[in-house]
Protein backbone atom coordinates (compact mmCIF):
# COMPACT_ATOMS: atom_id res chain seq x y z
CA UNK A 1 0.00 0.00 0.00
CA UNK A 2 1.97 3.31 -1.26
CA UNK A 3 2.06 6.03 1.08
CA UNK A 4 3.25 9.32 0.92
CA UNK A 5 4.81 9.28 4.53
CA UNK A 6 6.30 11.72 6.38
CA UNK A 7 9.65 12.45 7.86
CA UNK A 8 9.29 12.53 11.18
CA UNK A 9 12.95 13.70 11.90
CA UNK A 10 11.88 16.64 8.96
CA UNK A 11 8.66 17.50 11.09
CA UNK A 12 8.31 20.33 13.83
CA UNK A 13 7.46 18.88 17.33
CA UNK A 14 4.00 21.86 16.94
CA UNK A 15 2.87 19.54 13.79
CA UNK A 16 2.21 16.90 15.84
CA UNK A 17 -1.42 18.55 16.16
CA UNK A 18 -4.20 17.74 13.31
CA UNK A 19 -6.32 20.51 12.64
CA UNK A 20 -9.36 18.17 11.74
CA UNK A 21 -8.96 15.77 15.11
CA UNK A 22 -8.33 18.16 17.24
CA UNK A 23 -11.64 20.23 16.22
CA UNK A 24 -13.57 16.90 16.13
CA UNK A 25 -12.77 16.23 19.77
CA UNK A 26 -13.29 19.59 20.57
CA UNK A 27 -17.13 19.79 18.93
CA UNK A 28 -17.94 16.19 21.15
CA UNK A 29 -16.40 17.88 24.24
CA UNK A 30 -18.81 20.29 23.59
CA UNK A 31 -21.33 17.93 23.04
CA UNK A 32 -20.45 15.79 26.35
CA UNK A 33 -21.20 18.99 28.40
CA UNK A 34 -24.65 18.82 27.20
CA UNK A 35 -25.21 15.34 28.76
CA UNK A 36 -23.22 15.84 31.95
CA UNK A 37 -25.36 19.21 32.61
CA UNK A 38 -29.06 17.28 32.11
CA UNK A 39 -27.96 14.71 34.15
CA UNK A 40 -27.32 17.42 37.05
CA UNK A 41 -29.92 19.70 35.97
CA UNK A 42 -33.08 18.62 34.05
CA UNK A 43 -35.68 17.04 35.71
CA UNK A 44 -36.75 14.35 33.80
CA UNK A 45 -33.48 13.05 34.16
CA UNK A 46 -33.87 12.51 37.71
CA UNK A 47 -37.30 10.49 36.98
CA UNK A 48 -36.64 8.43 33.71
CA UNK A 49 -33.98 7.12 31.46
CA UNK A 50 -33.76 9.47 28.71
CA UNK A 51 -33.93 6.12 26.00
CA UNK A 52 -36.82 4.68 28.11
CA UNK A 53 -39.77 5.09 25.12
CA UNK A 54 -42.26 4.18 27.32
CA UNK A 55 -41.98 7.76 28.77
CA UNK A 56 -39.50 9.94 26.92
CA UNK A 57 -39.82 12.78 24.12
CA UNK A 58 -38.07 13.07 21.32
CA UNK A 59 -36.21 16.25 22.78
CA UNK A 60 -35.25 14.46 25.60
CA UNK A 61 -34.33 11.52 23.69
CA UNK A 62 -32.35 12.86 21.00
CA UNK A 63 -30.79 15.52 24.00
CA UNK A 64 -29.26 11.82 25.01
CA UNK A 65 -28.65 10.53 21.74
CA UNK A 66 -26.37 12.89 20.06
CA UNK A 67 -23.85 12.52 23.06
CA UNK A 68 -23.53 9.19 21.96
CA UNK A 69 -20.96 10.30 19.71
CA UNK A 70 -18.18 11.65 22.10
CA UNK A 71 -16.93 8.78 23.93
CA UNK A 72 -16.32 6.28 20.57
CA UNK A 73 -14.54 9.48 19.23
CA UNK A 74 -12.79 10.50 22.06
CA UNK A 75 -11.39 6.76 22.54
CA UNK A 76 -10.74 6.74 18.65
CA UNK A 77 -8.92 10.10 18.76
CA UNK A 78 -7.11 9.05 21.80
CA UNK A 79 -5.45 6.06 19.66
CA UNK A 80 -4.60 8.85 16.84
CA UNK A 81 -2.87 11.02 19.29
CA UNK A 82 -0.81 7.89 20.49
CA UNK A 83 0.46 7.25 17.07
CA UNK A 84 1.03 10.85 16.42
CA UNK A 85 2.89 11.57 19.65
CA UNK A 86 5.16 8.62 18.19
CA UNK A 87 5.81 9.34 14.63
CA UNK A 88 5.53 13.43 14.58
CA UNK A 89 7.95 13.92 17.73
CA UNK A 90 10.56 10.68 16.44
CA UNK A 91 9.46 8.72 19.81
CA UNK A 92 10.00 4.75 19.66
CA UNK A 93 7.61 2.13 20.48
CA UNK A 94 9.16 1.39 23.79
CA UNK A 95 8.61 5.74 24.64
CA UNK A 96 5.06 5.23 23.66
CA UNK A 97 4.42 2.47 26.09
CA UNK A 98 5.82 3.50 28.83
CA UNK A 99 3.70 6.48 28.37
CA UNK A 100 0.72 5.01 27.58
CA UNK A 101 0.91 3.00 30.48
CA UNK A 102 1.66 6.26 32.57
CA UNK A 103 -1.30 7.76 31.47
CA UNK A 104 -3.31 5.17 31.72
CA UNK A 105 -3.02 4.60 35.46
CA UNK A 106 -3.15 8.36 35.67
CA UNK A 107 -6.64 8.66 34.79
CA UNK A 108 -7.92 5.96 36.21
CA UNK A 109 -6.57 7.04 39.79
CA UNK A 110 -7.77 10.54 39.03
CA UNK A 111 -11.21 8.60 37.95
CA UNK A 112 -11.65 7.68 41.47
CA UNK A 113 -10.48 9.64 43.69
CA UNK A 114 -10.98 13.34 42.11
CA UNK A 115 -13.49 13.16 39.50
CA UNK A 116 -15.26 11.00 42.40
CA UNK A 117 -15.14 14.01 44.70
CA UNK A 118 -16.34 16.41 41.77
CA UNK A 119 -19.11 14.34 40.08
CA UNK A 120 -20.94 12.70 43.18
CA UNK A 121 -19.25 14.63 46.10
CA UNK A 122 -17.79 11.35 47.77
CA UNK A 123 -14.74 10.75 49.47
CA UNK A 124 -15.75 7.55 51.40
CA UNK A 125 -14.28 4.30 49.63
CA UNK A 126 -17.06 2.24 51.59
CA UNK A 127 -20.10 4.05 51.63
CA UNK A 128 -20.61 3.63 48.50
CA UNK A 129 -19.43 1.53 45.32
CA UNK A 130 -17.21 3.49 43.14
CA UNK A 131 -17.90 3.85 39.75
CA UNK A 132 -15.60 2.89 36.98
CA UNK A 133 -16.36 5.19 34.30
CA UNK A 134 -15.07 6.81 31.03
CA UNK A 135 -11.65 8.15 32.23
CA UNK A 136 -11.49 4.25 33.83
CA UNK A 137 -12.14 2.95 30.01
CA UNK A 138 -9.66 5.04 28.55
CA UNK A 139 -6.97 4.60 31.08
CA UNK A 140 -7.18 0.74 30.71
CA UNK A 141 -7.38 1.04 27.12
CA UNK A 142 -4.28 2.69 27.01
CA UNK A 143 -2.70 0.64 28.78
CA UNK A 144 -3.94 -2.60 26.59
CA UNK A 145 -2.64 -0.26 23.47
CA UNK A 146 0.80 -0.03 25.21
CA UNK A 147 1.06 -3.94 24.67
CA UNK A 148 -0.70 -4.19 21.56
CA UNK A 149 1.39 -1.59 19.69
CA UNK A 150 4.38 -4.43 19.46
CA UNK A 151 1.94 -5.98 16.90
CA UNK A 152 2.44 -6.21 13.13
CA UNK A 153 -0.02 -3.55 12.13
CA UNK A 154 -2.05 -6.16 9.88
CA UNK A 155 -2.57 -8.25 12.60
CA UNK A 156 -3.94 -5.38 14.94
CA UNK A 157 -5.86 -3.62 12.36
CA UNK A 158 -7.39 -7.25 12.36
CA UNK A 159 -7.52 -7.52 16.19
CA UNK A 160 -9.31 -4.19 16.65
CA UNK A 161 -11.83 -5.29 13.71
CA UNK A 162 -12.49 -8.47 15.07
CA UNK A 163 -13.27 -6.70 18.68
CA UNK A 164 -15.64 -4.15 17.25
CA UNK A 165 -17.57 -6.21 14.99
CA UNK A 166 -17.42 -9.46 16.91
CA UNK A 167 -17.72 -8.83 20.30
CA UNK A 168 -21.48 -8.87 20.82
CA UNK A 169 -21.47 -13.09 20.28
CA UNK A 170 -19.96 -12.69 23.82
CA UNK A 171 -23.28 -11.24 25.26
CA UNK A 172 -24.80 -14.37 26.74
CA UNK A 173 -21.07 -15.85 28.57
CA UNK A 174 -21.68 -14.77 32.40
CA UNK A 175 -18.84 -13.87 34.50
CA UNK A 176 -19.99 -16.77 36.76
CA UNK A 177 -18.17 -19.19 33.98
CA UNK A 178 -14.89 -18.24 34.84
CA UNK A 179 -15.08 -18.93 38.61
CA UNK A 180 -12.78 -17.06 40.93
CA UNK A 181 -11.53 -15.12 37.62
CA UNK A 182 -15.11 -13.49 37.39
CA UNK A 183 -13.69 -10.36 38.29
CA UNK A 184 -11.58 -10.14 34.58
CA UNK A 185 -15.03 -10.62 32.67
CA UNK A 186 -17.08 -8.25 34.81
CA UNK A 187 -14.18 -5.73 33.96
CA UNK A 188 -14.09 -6.73 30.00
CA UNK A 189 -17.72 -6.92 29.72
CA UNK A 190 -20.27 -7.40 32.07
CA UNK A 191 -20.43 -4.03 34.70
CA UNK A 192 -20.76 -6.83 37.72
CA UNK A 193 -19.64 -5.78 41.24
CA UNK A 194 -16.19 -6.06 42.03
CA UNK A 195 -15.33 -6.52 46.12
CA UNK A 196 -11.60 -5.58 46.53
CA UNK A 197 -10.77 -5.08 50.50
CA UNK A 198 -14.51 -3.87 52.01
CA UNK A 199 -14.67 -1.55 48.66
CA UNK A 200 -16.90 -2.12 45.76
CA UNK A 201 -16.39 -1.67 42.12
CA UNK A 202 -18.47 -0.93 39.76
CA UNK A 203 -17.18 -0.96 35.88
CA UNK A 204 -19.93 0.89 34.59
CA UNK A 205 -17.69 0.60 31.08
CA UNK A 206 -16.30 -2.45 30.19
CA UNK A 207 -13.85 -1.71 28.44
CA UNK A 208 -13.06 -5.06 25.46
CA UNK A 209 -14.79 -3.02 23.01
CA UNK A 210 -13.06 0.35 23.93
CA UNK A 211 -9.58 -1.19 23.58
CA UNK A 212 -10.71 -2.37 20.11
CA UNK A 213 -11.96 1.43 18.86
CA UNK A 214 -8.51 2.74 20.80
CA UNK A 215 -6.37 0.11 18.69
CA UNK A 216 -8.61 1.39 15.88
CA UNK A 217 -7.40 4.97 16.20
CA UNK A 218 -3.94 3.89 16.56
CA UNK A 219 -4.19 2.25 13.10
CA UNK A 220 -5.76 4.93 11.62
CA UNK A 221 -3.22 6.63 12.17
CA UNK A 222 -1.18 6.02 9.31
CA UNK A 223 -3.53 7.39 7.00
CA UNK A 224 -3.12 10.78 8.16
CA UNK A 225 1.09 9.89 6.65
CA UNK A 226 -1.15 9.94 3.08
CA UNK A 227 -1.31 13.02 0.88
CA UNK A 228 -4.62 15.05 1.68
CA UNK A 229 -6.92 14.46 -1.16
CA UNK A 230 -6.13 10.43 -0.36
CA UNK A 231 -6.74 10.71 2.99
CA UNK A 232 -9.76 12.44 2.69
CA UNK A 233 -11.63 9.53 -0.16
CA UNK A 234 -10.77 7.21 2.49
CA UNK A 235 -12.31 8.76 5.30
CA UNK A 236 -15.29 9.63 3.43
CA UNK A 237 -15.56 6.40 2.28
CA UNK A 238 -14.88 4.35 5.37
CA UNK A 239 -17.25 6.54 7.00
CA UNK A 240 -19.91 5.94 4.47
CA UNK A 241 -19.82 2.10 4.70
CA UNK A 242 -19.74 2.09 8.66
CA UNK A 243 -22.72 4.26 8.24
CA UNK A 244 -24.14 2.40 5.87
CA UNK A 245 -23.24 -1.03 7.71
CA UNK A 246 -24.94 0.08 10.75
CA UNK A 247 -28.32 0.72 8.67
CA UNK A 248 -28.01 -2.56 7.35
CA UNK A 249 -27.32 -4.69 10.44
CA UNK A 250 -29.82 -3.05 12.33
CA UNK A 251 -32.48 -2.63 9.82
CA UNK A 252 -31.76 -6.97 9.70
CA UNK A 253 -32.52 -6.99 13.54
CA UNK A 254 -30.87 -10.07 14.20
CA UNK A 255 -27.27 -9.38 15.00
CA UNK A 256 -25.23 -6.47 16.71
CA UNK A 257 -26.94 -5.18 19.67
CA UNK A 258 -28.30 -6.95 22.53
CA UNK A 259 -31.98 -5.68 22.17
CA UNK A 260 -33.99 -5.42 18.65
CA UNK A 261 -35.94 -2.21 17.53
CA UNK A 262 -39.53 -2.37 16.79
CA UNK A 263 -42.52 -0.80 15.33
CA UNK A 264 -44.08 2.21 17.71
CA UNK A 265 -47.42 3.51 17.75
CA UNK A 266 -45.50 6.52 15.40
CA UNK A 267 -43.11 6.40 13.08
CA UNK A 268 -41.17 9.13 14.78
CA UNK A 269 -40.66 6.93 17.54
CA UNK A 270 -39.89 3.98 15.63
CA UNK A 271 -37.08 5.76 14.22
CA UNK A 272 -36.19 6.55 17.74
CA UNK A 273 -36.38 2.52 18.66
CA UNK A 274 -33.86 2.61 15.43
CA UNK A 275 -31.25 4.51 16.87
CA UNK A 276 -32.07 2.92 20.42
CA UNK A 277 -28.72 1.32 21.11
CA UNK A 278 -26.80 -0.06 23.81
CA UNK A 279 -23.89 2.03 25.07
CA UNK A 280 -22.77 -0.31 27.75
CA UNK A 281 -20.97 -1.89 26.54
CA UNK A 282 -20.58 -0.35 22.64
CA UNK A 283 -22.49 -2.74 20.67
CA UNK A 284 -21.28 -3.42 17.18
CA UNK A 285 -24.64 -1.42 16.35
CA UNK A 286 -23.43 1.68 18.67
CA UNK A 287 -20.22 1.91 17.44
CA UNK A 288 -21.10 2.17 13.61
CA UNK A 289 -23.88 4.11 13.99
CA UNK A 290 -21.35 6.93 15.52
CA UNK A 291 -17.76 6.15 14.24
CA UNK A 292 -18.75 5.92 10.42
CA UNK A 293 -19.89 10.00 10.75
CA UNK A 294 -17.22 10.51 12.72
CA UNK A 295 -14.46 9.97 10.20
CA UNK A 296 -16.74 11.65 7.61
CA UNK A 297 -16.16 14.59 9.80
CA UNK A 298 -12.57 14.29 9.70
CA UNK A 299 -12.57 14.66 6.13
CA UNK A 300 -14.88 17.62 5.96
CA UNK A 301 -13.09 19.34 8.76
CA UNK A 302 -10.10 19.07 7.08
CA UNK A 303 -11.26 21.58 4.23
CA UNK A 304 -10.69 24.05 6.68
CA UNK A 305 -7.96 26.25 8.73
CA UNK A 306 -8.82 26.95 12.14
CA UNK A 307 -7.76 30.09 14.01
CA UNK A 308 -5.73 28.88 17.78
CA UNK A 309 -8.33 30.84 19.34
CA UNK A 310 -11.37 29.35 17.38
CA UNK A 311 -13.26 27.66 20.20
CA UNK A 312 -13.40 23.48 18.38
CA UNK A 313 -9.52 24.34 18.44
CA UNK A 314 -9.42 25.34 22.29
CA UNK A 315 -11.74 22.65 23.79
CA UNK A 316 -10.17 20.00 21.51
CA UNK A 317 -6.74 20.43 22.78
CA UNK A 318 -7.44 20.56 26.28
CA UNK A 319 -9.53 17.63 26.65
CA UNK A 320 -8.62 16.78 30.11
CA UNK A 321 -8.83 19.94 31.64
CA UNK A 322 -12.21 20.61 29.84
CA UNK A 323 -13.44 17.31 31.43
CA UNK A 324 -12.48 17.78 34.87
CA UNK A 325 -13.43 21.65 34.61
CA UNK A 326 -16.75 21.36 32.96
CA UNK A 327 -17.71 18.73 35.33
CA UNK A 328 -16.96 20.56 37.89
CA UNK A 329 -18.48 23.61 37.17
CA UNK A 330 -21.68 21.98 35.88
CA UNK A 331 -22.16 19.90 39.89
CA UNK A 332 -21.64 23.88 41.38
CA UNK A 333 -24.20 25.58 39.11
CA UNK A 334 -26.64 22.91 40.23
CA UNK A 335 -26.22 23.09 43.61
CA UNK A 336 -26.42 27.05 43.28
CA UNK A 337 -29.67 26.61 41.23
CA UNK A 338 -30.94 23.91 43.79
CA UNK A 339 -29.87 25.88 47.01
CA UNK A 340 -32.14 29.12 45.76
CA UNK A 341 -35.17 26.83 44.98
CA UNK A 342 -34.64 24.58 48.30
CA UNK A 343 -32.32 26.74 50.23
CA UNK A 344 -29.94 24.60 51.82
CA UNK A 345 -30.84 20.96 52.59
CA UNK A 346 -28.78 17.83 53.03
CA UNK A 347 -29.60 16.19 49.39
CA UNK A 348 -27.93 19.46 47.93
CA UNK A 349 -24.36 18.00 48.14
CA UNK A 350 -25.63 14.36 47.22
CA UNK A 351 -25.47 12.48 44.06
CA UNK A 352 -28.80 12.97 42.32
CA UNK A 353 -30.55 9.93 41.13
CA UNK A 354 -29.40 10.16 37.35
CA UNK A 355 -25.94 10.13 38.96
CA UNK A 356 -26.42 6.85 40.90
CA UNK A 357 -27.92 8.45 44.19
CA UNK A 358 -30.81 7.40 46.00
CA UNK A 359 -33.98 8.87 44.96
CA UNK A 360 -35.70 8.54 48.43
CA UNK A 361 -33.96 12.42 49.68
CA UNK A 362 -34.82 14.14 46.93
CA UNK A 363 -38.21 15.94 46.62
CA UNK A 364 -40.53 14.58 43.54
CA UNK A 365 -39.80 17.58 41.41
CA UNK A 366 -36.15 17.65 41.52
CA UNK A 367 -34.88 19.49 38.76
CA UNK A 368 -35.70 22.14 35.91
CA UNK A 369 -37.18 21.73 32.66
CA UNK A 370 -35.23 20.79 30.08
CA UNK A 371 -34.57 23.97 28.45
CA UNK A 372 -32.92 25.29 31.78
CA UNK A 373 -30.05 22.75 31.18
CA UNK A 374 -29.57 23.65 27.56
CA UNK A 375 -29.40 27.34 28.80
CA UNK A 376 -26.69 26.17 31.55
CA UNK A 377 -25.06 24.49 28.87
CA UNK A 378 -24.51 27.45 26.86
CA UNK A 379 -23.67 29.48 30.03
CA UNK A 380 -20.84 26.65 30.65
CA UNK A 381 -19.44 27.35 27.34
CA UNK A 382 -19.18 30.77 27.64
CA UNK A 383 -17.00 30.33 31.16
CA UNK A 384 -15.20 27.88 30.14
CA UNK A 385 -13.71 29.07 27.18
CA UNK A 386 -11.37 31.91 28.34
CA UNK A 387 -9.86 29.59 30.60
CA UNK A 388 -9.28 26.71 28.25
CA UNK A 389 -7.63 29.25 26.03
CA UNK A 390 -5.50 30.39 28.67
CA UNK A 391 -4.49 26.58 29.31
CA UNK A 392 -3.88 25.36 25.82
CA UNK A 393 -1.65 28.53 25.13
CA UNK A 394 0.37 27.22 28.37
CA UNK A 395 0.67 24.04 27.23
CA UNK A 396 1.49 26.14 23.90
CA UNK A 397 4.70 27.36 25.65
CA UNK A 398 5.93 24.98 27.82
CA UNK A 399 6.90 21.34 27.50
CA UNK A 400 6.91 20.33 30.78
CA UNK A 401 6.45 16.55 31.44
CA UNK A 402 3.50 16.85 33.88
CA UNK A 403 1.80 19.04 31.48
CA UNK A 404 1.42 16.17 28.93
CA UNK A 405 -1.39 14.16 31.84
CA UNK A 406 -3.40 17.17 31.80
Amino acid sequence: MAASVINVQAVPASSARIQSVDALRGAIMMLMAIDHIRDYIARSAQQFLPTDLTRTTPAIFLTRWITHFCAPVFVLTAGLSAYFWMTRRGHSKGELSRLLISRGTWLIIVEITVLRLIMFSQVSFTANPVLLIILWAIGFSMIALAALIYLPTPVLVGVSVAIIALHNLLENVSAEQFGRAAWIWDILYRRGVIALDGIKFRPTYPVLPWIGVMAAGYCLGKVFDWDADRRRRFLVRLGLTLTAAFVVVRAVNAYGDPFTWSHQASRVFTALSFLNVTKYPPSLDFLLMTLGPALMAIAWLERFRFRFTDPLIVFGRVPFFYYAAHMLLAHLIAIGLNFARYAAKPFLLMAPPSMGGPSEPFPANYGFPLWTAYAVWVAVLLILYPVCLWFARLKQRRHDWWLTYL
